[in-house]
């Protein structure tokens, strides 16, 4: 019988265990997609508590905790950070099967040397012993960070930030980047018109422009895109239920802003037209400047109505969604491809469903001109777990070149999600090592531990260029 979480982890064979610890496990890390927030980084701040950097936030606890019967007070509410803390205790036991299980005892070894289990017996030492730790150097943001290998982490920001932190961050000599993310989403979202306008205006002011027309709005946020490009960014971001390819006309897509500015309501038609308008010239800018450009399908948000009002988004009431993604993706892909401005690549899909379509898409646009180009993303989401990875591997395995695949990204708001990488690679090696050991593929170790190296961080390396 194994042991639980020891240094074979998730490695059932020796050929796996040969291939983590001699050829994966001690590469940096390049995380290209998360939701870090700049300014603690530049700070290098340091929490008070556990809770702080371990509960806030993550809404994947959250649900769990809710599942659990654990009333709002001790999640989203004004409980205390170790009343809370108790409470995700008193759930962890009831997380076996759960992803959540796994990577909450992998973080605790990881980071803070813990081995015991968390449970209610455990809990209230390692509160005491884990705050302590966050107190010490070692155990800032950055600390953190170094601690598991970080080379380059990309956070996710909007075309109207400043980037002031990304600038300070950048004047010292550290031995890892932070580099921003343009994710435009708000500047596309024609259904809360209000909004839309009141973010314009914000826009207004960040670029000192007025905007009273369409060509304002392009030569405006493309200022920005610009002002990115200066500040080290190098990928481009979106977060979409699927991708708008609708067919317009520029003179459709003005009137269309003249009527989002004069606060007209707009019809459905019209707002697809101007979703698809504005994802086209957002890639274009990305292909002008060899940026990679991700696109996240498929999350069906805010389901629960009673408890967005109450809480707000981003706060666990979201889910996988059934949505058609086929024929509008690649419609999409190529229009771009078909005028030469389809740039490097992603695309992330949440409902496993849709795996053998995205497989498959990816091929389509691959025209040897860059390795790996157009990109079939890494489980994402509710999928960026054992089963879900799996998945993901096995039909990028056999639909195209996993061999090519640029690795994991953790996609988190917490300092603590780093050893996502380590889980990811584990499955990597196992899977390989499974396949020689069946005689599936050679038994050529320094090969395989070369792909099983460029997965883990060479491809990411070359691919974006950081």
């Amino acid at each position: 019988m194994k042991t639980f979480l020891d240094d074979n982890f998730l490695l059932n064979t020796k050929t796996a265990e040969e291939l983590y610890h001699n050829y994966s496990k001690h590469l940096p890390i390049i995380d290209y997609h998360n939701h870090l927030i700049p300014e603690q980084i530049a700070n290098n701040v340091k929490f008070d508590n556990i809770s702080q950097v371990w509960l806030h936030g993550d809404h994947y606890k959250w649900r769990a905790m809710r599942a659990n019967g654990v009333n709002e007070h001790y999640v989203t509410g004004d409980a205390s950070d170790e009343e809370k803390f108790i409470k995700w205790a008193e759930t962890v036991p009831y997380t076996l099967r759960n992803p959540l299980h796994h990577w909450t005892h992998l973080e605790l070894q990881r980071y803070f040397g813990i081995t015991d289990v968390l449970s209610p017996k455990t809990a209230a030492k390692i509160y005491a012993d884990t705050s302590a730790l966050l107190q010490q150097d070692s155990h800032s943001v950055r600390g953190l960070l170094k601690m598991m290998h970080v080379e380059v982490v990309c956070t996710t920001d909007d075309p109207i930030d400043s980037l002031e932190f990304h600038q300070q961050f950048a004047k010292e000599r550290e031995s890892f980047k932070m580099l921003p993310a343009f994710r435009p989403d708000k500047a596309m979202n024609c259904d809360d018109l209000p909004a839309l306008n009141q973010y314009i205006n914000k826009l207004e002011e960040v670029s000192n422009m007025q905007i009273s027309s369409l060509s304002d709005y392009l030569k405006a946020l493309k200022a920005r895109h610009d002002f990115f490009a200066t500040n080290g960014c190098k990928v481009s971001d979106h977060g979409l239920e699927q991708i708008y390819a609708e067919d317009y006309t520029e003179t459709e897509i003005a009137f269309i802003f003249d009527k989002i500015r004069a606060g007209k309501e707009i019809t459905f038609d019209e707002s697809l037209k101007f979703k698809s308008a504005m994802l086209v010239y957002f890639a274009e800018w990305d292909h002008e400047k060899g940026w990679v450009q991700q696109y996240h399908l498929g999350a069906l948000r805010n389901n629960n109505s009673r408890m967005h009002r109450l809480i707000g988004p981003d706060t666990g009431w979201d889910s996988i969604g059934d949505f058609s993604q086929g024929r509008a993706l690649s419609k999409f892909l190529n229009k771009l491809d078909n005028q030469d401005k389809l740039t490097k690549t992603i695309i992330y899909n949440l409902n496993p469903a849709d795996n053998e379509l995205i497989a498959t898409m990816i091929g389509n646009f691959n025209d040897g001109s860059i390795k790996g180009k157009i990109q079939f993303g890494s489980a994402w989401w509710f999928l960026d777990q054992k089963d879900g990875m799996t998945k993901q591997i096995n039909t990028l395995s056999n639909m195209g070149l996993l061999s090519r695949l640029v690795g994991m990204l953790t996609d988190s708001r917490s300092f603590l999600s780093f050893p996502r990488h380590e889980y990811f690679r584990r499955l990597v090696c196992d899977i390989f090592g499974q396949d020689i050991e069946k005689g599936e593929i050679p038994n050529d170790i320094e090969w395989v531990g070369k792909i099983i190296q460029d997965i883990s961080y060479n491809n990411a390396k070359e691919y974006f260029e950081f």
